[in-house]
């Protein structure tokens, strides 16, 4: 569950949130995030994601596709991933050690020379910006799974198209040199 305080510039986000019988909430885990601030969850602390990061700002989101761009890098999940994490995550969630896994954290960019022309715009909307800015392991879950934010007016039909991009087709970016401060998200 995500919810944003607009006037407060906060975003609390819940794992595995759910109402109890007498109307309370409980959550497995939380985090809350300054809005107003790149700051990131301190070191091995998790969140309401594995890697210790906010959800919010990696999910694909209607209008951007809608508007024509994406500007940030997206988030997605992996089914193993490596017992360690890379900026800017803070944690990882597996007891695996084989380098043959992904880290979480581990940003992954689609090739530039890969083509999109046969998607459709919606589509081609989103390969762009993987093209550009990646997608970022956030969680174990399904394989290649990038998260979108719900909106009713996504044509599930065109977004399977993504199912069309083999893994071959990324790379993975050594974000070190995107990192301006180790405990910030700032990126250059």
């Amino acid at each position: 569950m995500l919810v944003v305080d607009r006037d407060g510039c906060v975003l609390y986000e819940l794992f595995s949130a759910y109402v109890q019988p007498d109307g309370s909430w409980r959550a497995y885990s939380g985090a809350v995030f300054d809005l107003k601030s790149n700051g990131l969850r301190p070191e091995t602390w998790t969140s309401a994601d594995a890697a210790g990061l906010p959800i919010l700002p990696g999910l694909v989101r209607y209008d951007e596709v809608a508007a024509g761009e994406i500007n940030h890098a997206l988030r997605f999940t992996a089914p193993q991933t490596r017992r360690a994490y890379v900026w800017p995550a803070r944690h990882y969630a597996s007891s695996l050690t084989g380098s043959q896994y992904p880290p979480m954290g581990q940003r992954f960019r689609l090739k530039a020379g890969y083509d999109v022309s046969g998607f459709s715009p919606q589509v081609q909307v989103i390969l762009r910006a993987l093209k550009k800015y990646g997608m970022i392991l956030a969680d174990n879950g399904s394989s290649w799974y990038i998260s979108g934010a719900p909106d009713e007016r996504w044509d599930n039909d065109v977004l399977r198209e993504l199912k069309r991009v083999p893994g071959s087709a990324f790379e993975a970016v050594d974000s070190r040199a995107l990192m301006i401060e180790r405990d910030s998200g700032q990126a250059r």
